[in-house]
């Protein structure tokens, strides 16, 4: 099969989305199958089993933290005949997604669409709240026009139907299980290890984790990534609070092995893949109330919740999941999500998707 993927961010970004989607590229071109990727300009083209084209950005520091934003211009139309792909995949789009969405169509070709961020919930973040409806709108327009849409956990499921989008399928959750693995047990010496990694910003509620790290938390705080507010965040969290930039590959997982505690004190992940890098390397979950945070923890004795109006209550959620041994617990609870059994379900989704469309017109 030939499948492109229109997607609003890739490589050099990390975040769930790109993780997702390299992950799926690379089971995909193992299976034998064809990939392009169609992504906004500055993007890595390196990436073994796939085909990148990138178009020209934009961005402003007030929209989402100053992220670089693909334009959506007729040449991803091009991009798409010249590949000539079964099946075009938008992944969650919003701007290049347009371009993609209209050059499919008008080349009569299979259309799925996949909802990953709630961009309307973050817009509040950057006081871009009047945007809301406009925002609510472009999504039911560019989901409405898939063949087939896609969301990453039930919960996601159940916020499009509020708004309008139903029939959605579940693009199962998937995790890395070779790289990221428990490491034998150790003693440690001094403070425990409180994890957290992902983007830092303001949407990701990273001020909830402040009490683990103060004195009488006894927490040392180590945060993994990057993003606009990490010189707010250096300025305000309490002095033990280590912040690494940006890991990768085994220097993630590396981190993953030598923490004692996970911590996600986000509301507005649609899943939140971390979760699951963490759980397969073994951690025990701390993890702020939400819906999707349920949906990818229950089931297992390895996560605790915490609510999110109450952080100061953090240190002592944090000390009762370190009285037990959750390694084997937390392993478990993720064994069957490895990325070949997402991308068997995705494969199936695509033929699913054909059988809703004509032959295009060659």
């Amino acid at each position: 099969m030939r499948i492109a993927f229109v997607t609003e961010t890739w490589l050099p970004s990390a975040d769930g989305i790109v993780t997702r989607l390299v992950a799926t590229v690379r089971e995909l071109h193992a299976a034998g199958h064809d990939v392009l990727v169609i992504a906004p300009d500055g993007a890595s083209t390196a990436l073994t089993g796939a085909e990148v084209r990138t178009v020209p950005t934009f961005g402003a520091k007030f929209l989402y933290g100053g992220k670089r934003w693909g334009l959506p211009l007729p040449r991803a139309g091009r991009y798409l005949r010249e590949f000539d792909p079964d099946v075009v995949h938008l992944v969650n789009p919003v701007l290049l997604g347009t371009a993609g969405l209209a050059a499919a169509r008008s080349q009569g070709r299979r259309v799925v669409a996949s909802y990953h961020t709630d961009i309307a919930r973050y817009a509040r973040h950057y006081r871009l709240g009047p945007a809301v409806p406009l925002i609510r709108s472009l999504l039911r327009a560019l989901h409405g026009r898939a063949d087939l849409n896609l969301a990453t956990s039930t919960a996601s499921i159940e916020e499009l139907a509020r708004h309008g989008i139903t029939g959605v399928r579940l693009w199962p959750r998937g995790v890395d299980l070779h790289r990221f693995h428990p490491a034998p047990r150790h003693h440690a010496t001094g403070r425990p290890v409180a994890l957290y990694v992902g983007r830092l910003a303001a949407e990701k509620g990273l001020h909830r984790l402040a009490p683990l790290a103060t004195p009488a938390g006894g927490f040392r705080l180590v945060l993994v990534g990057d993003g606009p507010a990490r010189t707010h965040l250096q300025r305000t969290l309490p002095p033990c609070t280590t912040f690494t930039g940006m890991l990768h590959g085994d220097a993630l997982a590396e981190a993953y092995r030598t923490a004692d505690l996970f911590v996600f004190p986000s509301t507005t992940d649609t899943l939140g893949l971390v979760l699951l890098e963490a759980l397969a390397s073994g951690l025990p979950v701390l993890a702020a109330e939400s819906p999707a945070a349920r949906t990818t923890l229950s089931g297992t004795t390895a996560a605790r919740f915490f609510p999110v109006d109450r952080p100061a209550d953090l240190p002592a959620h944090a000390r009762t999941l370190l009285g037990g041994d959750h390694r084997t617990e937390a392993r478990r609870h993720v064994a069957e999500s490895g990325w070949d059994t997402a991308t068997d379900r995705l494969l199936a989704l695509y033929a699913e998707a054909g059988a809703r469309v004509h032959v295009r017109p060659r």
